[in-house]
Protein backbone atom coordinates (compact mmCIF):
# COMPACT_ATOMS: atom_id res chain seq x y z
CA UNK A 1 0.00 0.00 0.00
CA UNK A 2 2.85 2.41 0.89
CA UNK A 3 4.47 1.87 -2.48
CA UNK A 4 1.25 3.04 -4.17
CA UNK A 5 0.60 5.92 -1.75
CA UNK A 6 4.11 7.42 -1.89
CA UNK A 7 4.08 8.25 -5.66
CA UNK A 8 0.62 9.81 -5.29
CA UNK A 9 1.76 12.06 -2.43
CA UNK A 10 4.94 13.02 -4.32
CA UNK A 11 2.91 13.92 -7.41
CA UNK A 12 0.45 16.04 -5.40
CA UNK A 13 3.27 17.94 -3.69
CA UNK A 14 5.20 18.35 -6.94
CA UNK A 15 2.24 19.67 -8.95
CA UNK A 16 1.16 21.90 -6.05
CA UNK A 17 4.58 23.54 -6.04
CA UNK A 18 4.74 23.68 -9.84
CA UNK A 19 1.27 25.08 -10.54
CA UNK A 20 0.68 26.89 -7.25
CA UNK A 21 4.07 28.51 -6.67
CA UNK A 22 6.55 28.26 -9.55
CA UNK A 23 4.16 29.02 -12.44
CA UNK A 24 2.42 32.03 -10.80
CA UNK A 25 5.77 33.51 -9.77
CA UNK A 26 7.19 33.01 -13.26
CA UNK A 27 4.19 34.62 -14.98
CA UNK A 28 4.20 37.51 -12.48
CA UNK A 29 7.91 38.04 -13.08
CA UNK A 30 7.53 37.99 -16.86
CA UNK A 31 4.62 40.43 -16.65
CA UNK A 32 6.58 42.71 -14.32
CA UNK A 33 9.53 42.85 -16.70
CA UNK A 34 7.81 42.87 -20.11
CA UNK A 35 4.57 44.75 -19.32
CA UNK A 36 5.32 46.66 -16.14
CA UNK A 37 2.48 49.20 -16.36
CA UNK A 38 -0.11 46.57 -17.24
CA UNK A 39 1.09 44.29 -14.43
CA UNK A 40 0.47 47.13 -11.98
CA UNK A 41 -3.10 47.61 -13.25
CA UNK A 42 -2.64 50.13 -16.09
CA UNK A 43 -2.80 52.97 -13.56
CA UNK A 44 -3.22 56.54 -14.79
CA UNK A 45 -1.65 59.49 -12.98
CA UNK A 46 -2.76 63.11 -13.08
CA UNK A 47 -0.56 66.13 -13.65
CA UNK A 48 0.59 66.07 -10.02
CA UNK A 49 1.68 62.44 -10.31
CA UNK A 50 -1.16 61.16 -8.11
CA UNK A 51 -2.95 58.05 -9.36
CA UNK A 52 -6.47 59.00 -10.44
CA UNK A 53 -7.69 55.76 -12.00
CA UNK A 54 -7.00 52.89 -14.35
CA UNK A 55 -7.34 52.84 -18.11
CA UNK A 56 -9.06 49.45 -17.73
CA UNK A 57 -11.83 50.45 -15.31
CA UNK A 58 -14.43 53.13 -15.89
CA UNK A 59 -15.30 55.76 -13.32
CA UNK A 60 -18.05 58.29 -12.83
CA UNK A 61 -17.81 61.85 -14.14
CA UNK A 62 -20.76 63.95 -13.03
CA UNK A 63 -19.67 67.48 -14.03
CA UNK A 64 -20.94 68.94 -17.30
CA UNK A 65 -17.31 69.88 -18.04
CA UNK A 66 -16.43 66.23 -18.57
CA UNK A 67 -17.49 63.47 -20.95
CA UNK A 68 -19.63 60.94 -19.16
CA UNK A 69 -19.14 57.15 -19.41
CA UNK A 70 -21.84 54.62 -20.08
CA UNK A 71 -24.03 53.63 -17.09
CA UNK A 72 -22.78 51.04 -14.61
CA UNK A 73 -24.92 48.44 -12.83
CA UNK A 74 -22.41 47.42 -10.15
CA UNK A 75 -23.46 47.53 -6.51
CA UNK A 76 -21.99 47.46 -3.03
CA UNK A 77 -23.06 46.77 0.55
CA UNK A 78 -25.57 49.17 2.07
CA UNK A 79 -23.77 51.12 4.84
CA UNK A 80 -27.00 51.13 6.84
CA UNK A 81 -27.66 47.40 6.38
CA UNK A 82 -24.77 45.16 5.22
CA UNK A 83 -27.24 42.40 4.31
CA UNK A 84 -28.53 44.60 1.48
CA UNK A 85 -26.88 46.22 -1.54
CA UNK A 86 -27.08 49.69 -3.04
CA UNK A 87 -25.99 51.10 -6.39
CA UNK A 88 -22.22 51.66 -6.49
CA UNK A 89 -21.24 52.53 -10.08
CA UNK A 90 -17.89 51.19 -11.29
CA UNK A 91 -17.32 49.12 -8.15
CA UNK A 92 -14.45 46.90 -9.28
CA UNK A 93 -15.04 44.54 -6.37
CA UNK A 94 -18.51 43.71 -7.68
CA UNK A 95 -18.21 43.51 -11.46
CA UNK A 96 -21.59 42.58 -12.90
CA UNK A 97 -24.33 43.49 -15.33
CA UNK A 98 -27.82 44.49 -14.24
CA UNK A 99 -29.40 41.07 -14.96
CA UNK A 100 -32.64 42.89 -15.78
CA UNK A 101 -34.62 41.55 -18.73
CA UNK A 102 -35.58 43.81 -21.67
CA UNK A 103 -39.22 43.97 -20.56
CA UNK A 104 -38.46 44.72 -16.89
CA UNK A 105 -40.26 47.90 -15.83
CA UNK A 106 -37.30 49.06 -13.71
CA UNK A 107 -34.94 48.84 -16.70
CA UNK A 108 -37.40 50.47 -19.10
CA UNK A 109 -38.04 53.35 -16.69
CA UNK A 110 -34.32 53.89 -16.11
CA UNK A 111 -33.51 53.92 -19.83
CA UNK A 112 -36.41 56.26 -20.62
CA UNK A 113 -35.27 58.61 -17.87
CA UNK A 114 -31.70 58.59 -19.19
CA UNK A 115 -32.86 59.22 -22.76
CA UNK A 116 -35.02 62.17 -21.65
CA UNK A 117 -32.12 63.66 -19.69
CA UNK A 118 -29.71 63.25 -22.60
CA UNK A 119 -32.21 64.80 -25.03
CA UNK A 120 -32.23 67.89 -22.82
CA UNK A 121 -28.53 68.43 -23.43
CA UNK A 122 -28.56 67.56 -27.15
CA UNK A 123 -31.91 67.29 -28.87
CA UNK A 124 -30.45 67.51 -32.37
CA UNK A 125 -28.87 64.03 -32.44
CA UNK A 126 -30.14 60.51 -31.76
CA UNK A 127 -29.03 59.14 -28.37
CA UNK A 128 -26.25 56.54 -28.81
CA UNK A 129 -27.20 53.19 -27.32
CA UNK A 130 -24.09 52.90 -25.15
CA UNK A 131 -25.04 56.05 -23.21
CA UNK A 132 -28.16 54.36 -21.85
CA UNK A 133 -27.14 50.70 -21.56
CA UNK A 134 -24.74 49.11 -19.10
CA UNK A 135 -21.94 46.76 -20.09
CA UNK A 136 -21.75 43.14 -18.98
CA UNK A 137 -19.02 43.97 -16.47
CA UNK A 138 -20.31 47.36 -15.34
CA UNK A 139 -16.71 48.58 -15.58
CA UNK A 140 -16.35 49.45 -19.28
CA UNK A 141 -13.89 52.38 -19.54
CA UNK A 142 -14.73 53.13 -23.19
CA UNK A 143 -17.54 54.72 -25.14
CA UNK A 144 -18.18 54.86 -28.86
CA UNK A 145 -17.12 57.91 -30.91
CA UNK A 146 -20.82 58.59 -31.46
CA UNK A 147 -21.39 58.72 -27.69
CA UNK A 148 -18.54 61.18 -27.28
CA UNK A 149 -19.65 63.40 -30.18
CA UNK A 150 -23.18 63.47 -28.75
CA UNK A 151 -21.78 65.07 -25.59
CA UNK A 152 -19.66 67.69 -27.39
CA UNK A 153 -22.24 70.54 -27.20
CA UNK A 154 -22.63 70.14 -23.42
CA UNK A 155 -18.89 69.93 -22.74
CA UNK A 156 -18.06 72.83 -25.08
CA UNK A 157 -20.71 75.03 -23.47
CA UNK A 158 -19.58 74.17 -19.92
CA UNK A 159 -15.95 74.91 -20.77
CA UNK A 160 -16.68 77.88 -23.03
CA UNK A 161 -14.75 76.22 -25.86
CA UNK A 162 -15.54 76.07 -29.58
CA UNK A 163 -17.30 72.82 -30.46
CA UNK A 164 -14.84 72.20 -33.29
CA UNK A 165 -11.96 72.22 -30.80
CA UNK A 166 -13.72 69.70 -28.58
CA UNK A 167 -14.51 67.50 -31.59
CA UNK A 168 -10.82 67.51 -32.53
CA UNK A 169 -9.91 66.33 -29.02
CA UNK A 170 -12.44 63.52 -29.44
CA UNK A 171 -10.99 62.59 -32.82
CA UNK A 172 -7.41 62.65 -31.48
CA UNK A 173 -8.38 60.24 -28.69
CA UNK A 174 -10.31 57.75 -30.79
CA UNK A 175 -8.74 54.29 -31.00
CA UNK A 176 -9.44 52.20 -34.09
CA UNK A 177 -10.21 48.51 -34.36
CA UNK A 178 -7.60 46.21 -32.82
CA UNK A 179 -5.26 45.04 -35.60
CA UNK A 180 -7.57 46.91 -37.95
CA UNK A 181 -10.15 44.10 -37.72
CA UNK A 182 -11.31 43.34 -34.18
CA UNK A 183 -13.89 45.29 -32.23
CA UNK A 184 -15.16 48.77 -32.95
CA UNK A 185 -13.60 52.25 -32.73
CA UNK A 186 -13.65 53.40 -29.11
CA UNK A 187 -12.64 56.20 -26.79
CA UNK A 188 -11.29 55.79 -23.26
CA UNK A 189 -13.30 58.28 -21.20
CA UNK A 190 -10.60 58.91 -18.60
CA UNK A 191 -7.95 59.57 -21.27
CA UNK A 192 -10.37 61.84 -23.15
CA UNK A 193 -11.15 63.90 -20.06
CA UNK A 194 -7.46 64.23 -19.20
CA UNK A 195 -6.77 65.44 -22.74
CA UNK A 196 -9.61 67.93 -22.33
CA UNK A 197 -8.10 69.24 -19.09
CA UNK A 198 -4.70 69.61 -20.75
CA UNK A 199 -6.22 71.53 -23.65
CA UNK A 200 -8.02 74.00 -21.37
CA UNK A 201 -4.98 74.44 -19.11
CA UNK A 202 -2.93 75.93 -21.97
Amino acid sequence: MVQHLRPAIVMVVMFTLLTGVVYPLAITGIGWVMMHDQALGSLVAGKDGKVIGSSLIGQSFASDKYFHPRPSATSGPDPADPSKTVDAPYNAAASTGSNLGPITAKLIDRVKGDVDKLKEENASAPVPIDLVTTSGSGLDPDISPEAALFQVPRVAKARKMPEDQVRKIVSDNTAGRTLGLLGEPRINVLALNLALDRATAK
